[in-house]
């Protein structure tokens, strides 16, 4: 098969290559150019299969040699060393929680995330990936064509829900325990929510927690200003990629989730992702006007 030609399987799926399917992939590309960077954040050797096997991102690069401008430019250079270090720093938060004993890993809005392949879990954690059953299918499809031997590190179990309405039942049911300490991750998904999804999530996730389990998720804080919504990374990527990332985004005014959760008796910290850019000396820095100024990443404790 030559690169970008999509295989039988992959060509029958609908709802990946277009809207929020769309920006899995285009995480997929950018999480393949930092595994092949010198100085790579987090390494994901299966992303660039994502992409290659999707006739629409035929032209997407995988790589560093395919980014002329580096990190110059806006869509393949700055904004995916952004998702190489979101990668990175969700990706020790959970490990930290495998560490301190936890067991149940959940997935909210999983996408093309291939942590349960490619971390180092202990033996007996399970991965729970929460997404459409369209994205769900394209991931297992793609990863039977790609490397049909590898195993994944983790037990992995895949839930076909639709996360804007009830999904407590199809994890229970997947073999989830409420009663046992969970390490959540909403990575990419709150900032496609209606705000009344966002508050239903965050109430679901406190039902289902015993004392112990954690949260980490990605938000918007604020209103962001005329100025910071022409900014090259969103031109970059309607122009580019025919992604609208404003239109995806939901408009109406943000929860709280992180006084949701205090007054629920979690104990959340907010981050910038600049904090852990100076931290671990890589990744991108504030710019004028920029688009990522308004991201927050918050991490909470029960």
């Amino acid at each position: 098969m030559s690169p970008g030609e999509p295989t039988a399987t992959t060509a029958r799926l609908t709802g990946v290559d277009s809207g929020v399917g769309l920006t899995a992939l285009l995480v997929a590309a950018a999480r393949a150019i930092e595994t092949e960077g010198p100085d790579a954040l987090a390494r994901d050797e299966y992303a660039a299969h994502f992409v290659r096997a999707v006739g629409a991102c035929a032209g997407w690069p995988v790589h560093p040699d395919q980014v002329p401008d580096g990190e110059a430019d806006p869509l393949w250079g700055r904004l995916a060393r952004y998702f190489g270090l979101r990668t990175r720093v969700f990706d020790d938060h959970l490990l930290r929680a495998a560490d301190r004993g936890t067991r149940q890993v959940v997935l909210l809005g999983a996408g093309l995330d291939t942590r349960a392949l490619r971390l180092p879990w202990p033996g007996d954690c399970t991965v729970y990936e929460l997404d459409q059953d369209a994205v769900l299918t394209f991931k297992r499809r793609t990863l039977e064509d790609a490397a049909p031997a590898e195993r994944p590190r983790a037990r992995r179990v895949a839930v076909p829900v639709d996360l804007r309405r009830d999904w407590t039942p199809a994890l229970t049911a997947a073999g989830f325990d409420p009663g046992r300490p969970t390490a959540w991750l909403a990575e990419g998904l709150l900032l496609y929510l209606p705000a009344a999804a966002e508050r239903r999530l965050i109430a679901t996730v406190d039902a289902l927690s015993a004392p112990g389990s954690s949260l980490a998720y990605e938000v918007k804080q604020g209103v962001e200003s005329a100025a910071v919504r022409a900014a090259p990374v969103y031109r970059a990527a309607r122009t580019r990629i025919g992604v609208d990332l404003l239109a995806l985004f939901d408009p109406q005014p943000r929860p709280d989730s992180a006084a949701d959760l205090a007054a629920r008796g979690w104990l959340p910290g907010v981050r910038t992702p600049f904090d852990f850019s100076r931290h671990l000396g890589r990744g991108p820095l504030p710019e004028p006007e920029d688009a990522l100024a308004a991201n927050r990443w918050v991490f909470a404790t029960r």
